[in-house]
Parts: structure tokens; C-alpha cells; sequence
């Protein structure tokens, strides 16, 4: 019985965690969890799996809920319950599913526990990849990649010598502008940027595949998780999200993980790894033969700038990813609050890195610091518009 900590329950990840979970009880139980804001959601988990132990994001609720349950569940809130749900003693695997940089302090506190990490907060590498794998290889503990991307690469080099591996490929949908020029983007509404044409997720990422920020902080966490020079990662441009992505070898073999769009593949291979569970029979299995055709093309960076600013700040490492995830998160907030265009998502990131003086190999302190300068900055940025 594997027993799972959750970050980030009433997400989407979350979710489709929790039904990857129920489809397994004899082998998976969700012992500790950690909500945000929809507390009407959290209720329905904690009577449906009954954890020992609950983190909430805010005093008032910690005091709603702990007076609504047994006694026997445990509750907890703000950056110390995310924490304690971590390193949660009966838990052997961790799943941070949380959104943004807060997911970076749980998951060195939980590596520190030596907790087996699934890895689903993309932020926690960009942030800081250095202070997590060396914390992880010093521990002698596995991160798992739960994004789908990076899952695809970690399934295809089982069993590979990683010394003959040539380039990762990462595919990239393209998001919800995929096939709109950049004049067309002027004025483009919130409804229009969270309309996905391939995957359920939250808001935040799915605005962040709509700039592919998000296929940028990937390349980043490509880097780290398979300790590989940008010069060989690759993005490609895959608008039916069948081919999850590929590793080319230097024998010029590419091999590659296919399926249909759906994230419990991914997640049920991190809580099953190295085996493979049975998945549901009602999950859509994937048909070649009725979608046809594949599509492929290389990415513009004119046109996806986000992407090249990712790139960018991942070769000169040290703080500047830092700064590229927090500009990003203060920017498309304020683009969901209606206060800024979608274009100027990319614009204040730019700004932000241009007036940033890189500092390399950062502490732990430093990073912290920089990630709140950046989101002062930024937030300022915003509300002058």
C-alpha cells in the first residue's frame, strides 16, 4: 500500500489524483491532503476519504472544518500545514499539485523527510532546480514527473543508457491561440485564453499554454530533471497532444509516448513506477486510426515570446528563472483580474528580466527574496495600467 500525501486536493491535478486514488484501494490511500479556497469541495474529499491529516490555506477555515469533523482528522493551515502535509509520517509519496512557487518549500521539507516526490509543481524547479536535485540526490530520494511531457521522456528512457541520448523533444499543443497571429491576440478575452482545445486544467496554467510560458518553465524543468543542456531540448509544435513527447538517440532512434490527452496516465505511472496499474475501462484508449493524421511544426519565437524568455533565462540560470516564474505569475493574475491585455502578460516578464541583475548559484534566502521583489514589481506594473 502506497500511502499519498496530497498538495493541492481541489485542483485539477488534484482531482484527477483523487480518481486514480479511488480506482486503486488496495494499493493507493490518500492519508493527508492540503486545500486552497474551495472548502465546499474540500468537505466532500474529507468525507469521502477520510485523511488523518488536513491543511487549509487560512486560519478562519482551519477553525470551520475543525469543528465540523471528528476529532481523529488532524487540521492545519497556511505555509506550515502545506509543510506538515508533506512530511506527513505515514506518507510515502508526496504529489505537489500546488500552483506557483509555494510548492518549493514543501517539497525540500518533504525530500529532506525523504518522501518518494511526484513532481506536478512545475514552479518548484524553475525556482530553485539546483537546491531541489542536489537536496534530492543527497537524500537519496526519487522525483517522479507527473507532467505529461516529462513523463513521456522518463518512460521513454527506461531501460536506455541516458549517456547515448542525443535531444528530448518536448511536444507543445499550443495553446488556446495556437493558430491566431500575434495581431490577433490584440484585445482576446479571459473566456477565449482559458478555452483549451485539448486538456482540463486550471486557469493559470491553462493561460500560461495560451503564451506557452508554460512550455518554456517545462524546458526549464526538462533541464533539471534530466540534467541536460539546453542546446539539446527541443519544443515542437503537436496541436493533437497524442505524442507526449520523444527522445532522439545518438544512433538517430526516436522514440516516443503516445496516448490520449489525459493526466491520470502520468499520475497513476508516478504512484505505480517502476510497475504499471490497470487503468479504468472506461478511459478512452487511443485509436490511430480514427484521428489519421499527426501534425507537427517548429515553434516561432516571434510569435510564442514567452517561450524564447524561458529559453533564455534557463541558459543563464542563477536567479533569472526565478524571476521569469514570479513575473509570470503576478502577469497572468493580473490578466484573470481583468486589469491587464493578454499580450502585456509577455511584456512586464520581459521588463522585469531586463531590469534584473542575475545572481548565480542562489541560497535558498536569496531566491525568496527575489521572487518577492519580482512580485512587488510586477504587481505595481499591473496596477498602473
Amino acid at each position: 500500500m502506497k500511502k499519498i500525501s496530497l498538495l493541492g486536493a481541489t485542483g485539477s491535478i488534484g482531482q484527477q489524483t483523487l480518481d486514480v486514488i479511488e480506482q486503486h484501494p488496495d494499493q493507493l490511500q490518500l492519508v493527508a491532503m492540503s486545500l486552497g479556497e474551495n472548502i465546499t469541495l474540500g468537505r466532500e474529499i474529507i468525507r469521502k476519504f477520510s485523511p488523518k491529516l488536513v491543511s487549509v490555506k487560512s486560519r478562519e477555515t482551519f477553525e470551520i472544518l475543525r469543528n465540523e469533523f471528528e476529532s481523529d482528522i488532524q487540521f492545519v493551515y497556511g505555509d506550515e500545514g502545506l509543510i506538515e502535509v508533506a512530511t506527513f509520517e505515514e506518507s510515502t509519496i508526496v504529489l505537489n499539485s500546488v500552483v506557483g512557487s509555494v510548492g518549493l518549500l514543501p517539497t525540500l521539507k518533504a525530500i529532506e523527510a525523504k518522501k518518494t516526490i511526484a513532481l506536478a509543481n512545475k514552479e518548484t524547479l524553475v525556482t530553485a532546480g539546483h537546491l531541489v536535485m542536489d537536496a534530492a540526490k543527497r537524500n537519496g530520494v526519487d522525483i517522479l514527473p507527473v507532467d505529461s511531457e516529462h513523463s513521456a521522456i522518463f518512460q521513454c528512457l527506461q531501460g536506455e543508457n541516458e549517456k547515448n541520448v542525443d535531444k528530448i523533444i518536448l511536444t507543445a499543443s499550443g495553446g488556446s491561440f495556437r493558430d491566431r497571429t500575434r495581431e490577433e491576440l490584440e484585445g482576446v478575452s479571459i473566456e477565449d485564453a482559458l478555452n483549451h482545445p485539448n486538456w482540463s486544467m486550471g486557469a493559470k496554467i491553462t493561460i500560461d499554454s495560451a503564451t506557452m510560458m508554460n512550455k518554456g518553465l517545462e524546458v526549464i524543468e526538462a533541464h533539471w530533471l534530466f540534467n541536460l543542456p539546453y542546446e539539446k531540448i527541443e519544443v515542437l509544435l503537436h496541436k493533437e497532444s497524442i505524442i507526449h513527447s520523444m527522445v532522439e538517440f545518438q544512433d538517430s532512434s526516436v522514440i516516443a509516448q503516445l496516448g490520449t490527452p489525459d493526466m491520470k496516465v502520468p499520475i497513476q505511472y508516478a504512484f505505480s513506477y517502476p510497475d504499471r496499474l490497470p487503468m479504468s475501462a472506461s478511459k478512452d484508449r487511443l485509436k490511430l486510426w480514427e484521428i489519421g493524421k499527426l501534425h507537427f511544426s517548429k515553434p516561432d519565437f516571434d510569435r510564442f515570446r514567452c517561450l524564447g524568455l524561458a529559453f533564455h533565462a534557463g541558459k543563464t540560470g542563477g536567479t533569472l528563472p526565478t524571476v521569469l516564474n514570479a513575473a509570470n505569475e503576478e502577469a497572468v493574475a493580473g490578466f484573470l483580474s481583468g486589469k491587464i491585455s493578454f499580450l502585456e502578460i509577455e511584456e512586464m516578464i520581459e521588463e522585469t528580466m531586463e531590469k534584473h541583475q542575475t545572481i548565480q548559484n542562489p541560497s535558498l534566502d536569496i531566491i525568496q527574496q527575489v521572487d518577492k521583489e519580482t512580485r512587488a514589481y510586477v504587481r505595481e506594473l499591473v496596477e498602473k495600467k
